[in-house]
């Protein structure tokens, strides 16, 4: 049988329904599908196929889904790390805007090519990201030959910019990059949040989702206190009732966050088909009071709400490992409530299948299984910290790293080969990013070093106050008191 790349004799964790694990596997693709998976036989090694991967020492899994993130301050990253929660929020927030009015494009075209090339290194094959100007990512990523969900934020309070305008641009980002680079790089519709979104820009959200009703509807759901209580004012039972209200509450729904979710709230989102991005690791770093309730991921699963694992702001937090954020995910629970809040399988599902269902693509991608797209990572368990070598599910979410990650494949095609970027070239990247960060200390005034980070002492000199809106109103706030409970 021939075919264009076979694994043999590899650790196999298919995430399939069984959740089946071969302990010397064999995996063949053709035409960017998984072929067959099965266990190895004699001779695997001399399988006619385009490229042949010797599997011993290595464990075979399904590519990673970051379900929820943002790519375009990624050069900042530690940058906002040792800042108190006011000086992170003013400073964070002021960029934000600045980013949104088209300002600071060199920064983050360099940094989108930086997330790119992190996150393949560490195994991620498709992301979900929220951006202000989106069009950078989509076409970084695509050209890096990963699978992503773009879209541009909408929002009629946080940002200084007429809605008509960000209307017209989300759906000329529909119209230029959905359903681009051979389908990996898919469209999003973005509203930002349900605290700064009025009731009319949900309506004119849903009339748009309409339009094009292949694409996700993407938002942080649920994350603050002013969740619902913004969406009362807007006439709405809540916030999930809101989104029900102009009928946005649906299987098309990624909701990111959902901290504050009730009983109710999961019931709702079940019966309704939507998804929800869990991310754990940003709200454990900057924890506003340590009373806010943490999300409920063991109740939203078992009413069968699909939950992925997203990074969210990843140079909030420094760190790109969606293994870390697996770790923390069970950490942060167990904390929160007692231990055993998740097995270690479960949280392999949640980085692999169950992101990939959250995000529409669970019948494609996702699992190990003959007929779906060929997204897989190889990592090398012939080390002494895999030693020995039981509980492979365990090893993964407490043990692994970024660095493990050996082969990385994306819809058959090897993008990264023996730890070295195939369509990417590392030291180009490295050195636009630093060129662009040196670039922006001198029209800020931020100073970075290896030593740490020093934001203007004024964030005026970052950018002037938005002229109104919760986007302002966080600013100021940001600087008067750490004990206000705001977005990031």
């Amino acid at each position: 049988m021939a075919v264009d790349l076979a694994i043999h004799d590899a650790l196999v964790l298919t995430a399939d329904e069984r959740n089946r694990l071969y302990e010397r596997g064999t995996v063949c693709i053709t035409d960017g599908c998984i072929e067959e998976v099965r266990p190895s036989r004699a001779g695997d090694g001399e399988l006619e196929a385009s490229t042949v991967i010797d599997g011993n020492g290595k464990l075979v899994m399904p590519g990673l889904v970051n379900a929820h993130t943002h790519l375009e301050m990624t050069p900042l990253i530690g940058a906002f790390s040792e800042l108190e929660l006011t000086e992170m929020l003013g400073s964070g927030t002021a960029l934000f805007n600045r980013l949104g009015n088209g300002e600071f494009e060199y920064l983050v075209e360099a940094g989108v090519e930086l997330a790119a090339l992190n996150f393949l290194l560490g195994g991620v094959t498709t992301v979900n990201s929220m951006d202000a100007r989106p069009a950078a990512g989509a076409e970084a990523f695509g050209e890096a030959g990963l699978r992503g969900f773009f879209g541009p934020a909408i929002s009629d309070l946080f940002w200084d910019q007429p809605v008509d305008q960000q209307f017209a641009r989300a759906r000329e980002f529909v119209e230029t990059y959905h359903d681009t680079y051979e389908g990996r790089i898919r469209a999003t519709i973005c509203p930002h949040d349900d605290w700064s979104c009025t009731r009319q820009l949900w309506e004119r959200t849903a009339s748009l989702a309409a339009e094009y009703p292949d694409l996700l509807v993407h938002t942080h759901l649920l994350e603050l206190e002013e969740s619902n209580t913004m969406a009362r004012a807007n006439g709405g039972e809540d916030s999930v009732g809101l989104l029900d209200d102009v009928g946005l509450l649906d299987d098309r729904l990624v909701a990111a966050h959902f901290r504050l979710a009730d009983e109710e709230d999961i019931q709702r989102t079940a019966e309704a088909d939507a998804a929800v991005a869990h991310c754990p690791s940003v709200f454990c770093y900057w924890n506003p009071d340590g009373e806010t309730q943490w999300t409920p991921v063991p109740e939203l699963r078992a009413a069968g709400v699909d939950v992925g694992v997203g990074i969210d702001d990843h140079y909030w937090h420094d760190s790109y490992s969606m293994f870390g954020e697996a770790r923390q995910a069970r950490l942060a629970a167990n904390l929160k409530r007692s231990a055993g809040q998740f097995d270690s399988m479960e949280l392999i599902r949640m980085l692999t299948i169950e992101g990939a269902r959250a995000l529409g693509m669970g019948d494609e991608i996702g699992s190990i299984e003959a007929g779906k797209r060929a997204d897989i990572i190889l990592l090398d368990v012939d080390k002494p910290k895999f030693t020995p070598l039981t509980n492979i599910p365990a090893q993964v979410v407490n043990n692994a790293v970024p660095a493990d990650v050996e082969t990385v494949i994306v819809d058959g095609d090897v993008v990264l080969r023996n730890g070295v970027p195939e369509t990417m070239d590392s030291d180009d990247v490295r050195q636009r990013v630093n060129q662009a960060v040196e670039r922006f200390m001198d029209e800020t005034g931020w100073e970075l070093d290896i030593g740490g980070s020093e934001p203007p002492t004024s964030i005026e000199t970052v950018r002037d106050l938005p002229k109104r809106g919760p986007a302002r109103l966080l600013t100021r706030l940001a600087m008067q008191s750490a004990r206000d409970r705001f977005s990031f």
